[in-house]
């Protein structure tokens, strides 16, 4: 009897081993299962955002991305980390900005205006991580996109690329006998250069001469601003990252020679220019963050996306500006405004 009993408790205990054993395997295995499920629910990413130069028309493109990210659930703070830098007009920065931000192996590099997008774009081209631009007039030109708007590799984006004969257009029409159109450039951005060639090309239609002042640098902008407002009957003012940064002193040049001065973008138009046919910055940077968004998600990559293009220009106004040049806005241009200002905002 006692054999008996001994032989029942060693197969009870042989049973129980094997249950534990069993219970903690598939114990695990759920665990594992579960925490599989955990992060794909809250996968994190970490972006570099590179901005080429410090002024108000690429800082509404980087607001713009972010909330763009925002929108389609991306957001810093929560399941978004935002490495951000500013290159200041300088190419070399803008080299070590992309550098880095490979070296810390970033989910994606948001790259604004051409200069930082051909620098994210080498900096990144033998890895895998993803470059989106915005702000860019000319991808072509620049070589970070084919003629049919196609990916040359792991980079993709949006264009601000003017719309230049609305914008002829419009300078025709509120200044009906005007011959001479000064445009001042720098000769290290291809897309200034791309720009400035096109408006040489599409001028005579509209029975305009252009007449360029190219820089090397900012500091090159106070004497070549003088020299240009004193040669020309108006100056338009290009998406040129050097040449934006120092807007303020063409304006105070242009200003003291009488010389209207229209603008590319709406924030040109804030501080002092007269008008322009142009983009709304923080709308091109909302689409280049739902881009973003996609490529991060898995949903698209970045060398099958064309880039993409803000097809029609919005009239903005500064009546201020206006009234201090006594020019008049025609009405046919004034009722299709999509903003017209009344002051000038300081820069």
């Amino acid at each position: 009897m006692k054999k008996l009993n001994k032989a029942a408790a060693l197969l009870l205990t042989a049973v129980l081993s094997f249950t534990m054993v069993t219970g903690c395997s598939s114990n695990k295995e759920t665990k594992n299962s579960e925490t599989s499920v955990e992060n794909t629910d809250n996968t994190s990413y970490t972006i570099g955002i590179g901005q080429f130069a410090q002024h108000a028309s690429l800082d509404n493109c980087r607001e713009g991305f972010i909330e763009g990210l925002k929108e389609a659930g991306i957001e810093e703070g929560k399941n978004l980390t935002i490495l951000s830098d500013n290159a200041n007009a300088d190419t070399g920065t803008a080299a070590q900005i992309a550098d880095n931000y490979v070296s810390n192996k970033v989910d994606l590099i948001c790259a604004i205006a051409t200069p930082m997008a051909q620098s994210a774009y080498g900096a990144a081209k033998d890895t895998d991580i993803p470059v989106v631009y915005t702000a860019i007039t000319d991808p072509v030109a620049a070589e970070l996109a084919n003629a049919d708007k196609t990916s040359t590799g792991n980079i993709t984006g949006t264009s601000d690329k003017l719309p230049i004969k609305q914008q002829l257009d419009m300078i025709r029409k509120m200044l009906p006998q005007a011959k001479t159109i000064g445009i001042m450039y720098t000769t290290s951005e291809i897309n200034s250069v791309a720009a400035v060639e096109e408006y040489k090309k599409l001028a005579g239609e509209y029975g305009f001469e252009i007449v360029e002042s190219a820089i090397a640098t900012g500091a090159d902008i106070p004497l070549a601003a003088q020299d240009l407002a004193g040669k020309v009957d108006c100056i338009n003012n290009l998406t040129d990252n050097t040449v934006v940064s120092a807007l303020p002193v063409i304006l105070a040049e242009a200003n003291s020679n009488n010389v209207p001065v229209f603008g590319s973008e709406i924030e040109q138009v804030k501080i002092g220019c007269l008008a322009t046919v142009g983009l709304d910055y923080f709308t091109l940077g909302k689409q280049t963050g739902a881009m973003a968004a996609k490529i991060l998600k898995g949903e698209a990559k970045a060398s099958e996306m064309p880039f993409e293009v803000i097809e029609e220009g919005s009239f903005y106004a500064n009546t201020a500006v206006a009234e201090a040049l006594k020019i008049e806005i025609p009405k046919e241009l004034s009722d299709k405004a999509v903003e017209t200002f009344t002051t000038i905002e300081e820069n």
